[in-house]
């Protein structure tokens, strides 16, 4: 009897070992997450400028969609003959200033969609705190207009949220993988049920050509491979998957990928 005992004692024992290695396979540190802004009330336009830009070419995930002009516009360069986006967004929503405008496009990005490109960008503020989103604002009205972002916006939005603010934006909940997929903006590269842009490795039968460990890797560490065919895109991915999603989400994405066969 006892050595039935000492072998479900060394099972469960072995179990616990097996998961508790998987937990550490997983770690939810190693994306670059957006810092915090560390900005006072008579911050400049300057600063706020820079801690934008700092946001854009980063943690943002900017240049994932708008630093390759295919996906959405560059907002970096000229667009159409009207400038880059400091000199274009005050013009571009009839009755609405360059501020106002920004703020939309990254809080309500379905409002206005430019033509010819698609609405895929998801609502920043599932991943950015509204100070971050503020010096983002103040990032894009430097690049060829003027700043008008200010402290007291940073402190209004701390005001109105004050209670959250700690904790940043809030993290979905769903463990619906198409629906999590979606969310995230990876329907904006990569194709799905043979709909959407491939500019990533298209969805559709990635579990013949990769691992689950492959997967994995790929989405909280997108720079460390490129796949075959598309280097013109590498750096593209955003790096920011492995503080957007818990452990529990990342694996039904990768579940769900690996059985796309």
């Amino acid at each position: 009897m006892w050595k039935i005992n000492l072998r479900v004692l060394v099972l469960a024992l072995g179990t616990m070992l097996f998961y508790t290695a998987i937990a550490h396979v997983i770690p939810q540190l190693e994306s670059d997450v957006p810092a915090a802004l560390a900005l006072g009330a008579d911050a400049s336009p300057e600063a706020l400028a820079a801690a934008g830009e700092r946001l854009y070419n980063g943690a943002g995930g900017c240049t994932a969609c708008h630093g390759l002009g295919t996906r959405a516009p560059n907002l970096l360069t000229d667009y159409n003959g009207q400038g880059p986006i400091g000199a274009r967004c005050g013009s571009r929503k009839p009755g609405m200033d360059c501020k106002a405008y920004l703020h939309e496009s990254l809080t309500a990005p379905g409002a206005y969609v430019v033509a010819a490109f698609e609405n895929i960008m998801p609502d920043m503020r599932r991943q950015l705190t509204d100070d971050q989103i503020w010096a983002l604002i103040a990032f894009l009205q430097s690049q060829g207009g003027e700043v008008t972002v200010t402290a007291a916006d940073l402190k209004q939005a701390a005001g109105a949220a004050a209670p959250a603010a700690a904790a940043g934006p809030a993290m979905s909940t769903t463990m619906e993988p198409v629906a999590l997929l979606k969310e995230k903006g990876c329907t904006g590269c990569h194709q799905l049920d043979g709909a959407g842009p491939v500019i990533g490795p298209p969805f559709d039968h990635i579990g013949r050509r990769l691992q689950r460990d492959f997967i994995r890797r790929s989405i909280l560490t997108p720079n460390a491979d490129t796949a075959k065919g598309f280097e013109k895109f590498a750096g593209a991915m955003p790096t920011t998957f492995g503080s957007q999603l818990s452990a529990a989400q990342l694996e039904a994405i990768v579940t769900f990928l690996a059985e796309r066969r």
